[in-house]
């Protein structure tokens, strides 16, 4: 697994708690953090992306954060949409497994979904 992709950039390093805040991909609103996992080694957002019905929650590596606006509460990442809205759901009972995360950077690391993921057919655009 790549470390750099997970590590929480130190000048993103923040005791603030960025539940809620919006997050922003290069071209576009995805939706808001539904938790944030931040500590100077690791670290990941999960993002709803949208009504349950349409939306998933997905997790963000650390890695991708670019900018933090807090007075805005708005996290900006180096993605673009369709790069995070085809990310493979989060599974929460998989959260601390390292095989998935490691499942996880590699879809992060190169936009393509391993044997294991596949696109959603429906996304909230």
């Amino acid at each position: 697994m790549s470390a750099e992709l997970w590590t929480i950039a130190e000048m993103w390093q923040t005791d603030v708690d960025l539940t809620g805040f919006a997050v922003e991909a290069r071209d576009g609103k995805i939706g808001p953090v539904d938790q944030a996992t931040w500590d100077e080694a690791f670290g990941y957002l999960v993002v709803n992306t949208g009504p349950s019905i349409f939306g998933k929650q997905v997790i963000l590596p650390g890695g991708v954060v670019r900018r933090l606006d807090l007075d805005n509460e708005t996290v900006f990442v180096d993605r673009t949409r369709d790069e995070i809205l085809d990310a493979p759901a989060f599974d929460e009972s998989r959260a601390d497994d390292a095989g998935y995360l490691e499942e996880l950077g590699a879809y992060y690391a190169t936009g393509r979904h391993t044997d294991n993921y596949r696109p959603s057919p429906s996304r909230n655009t």
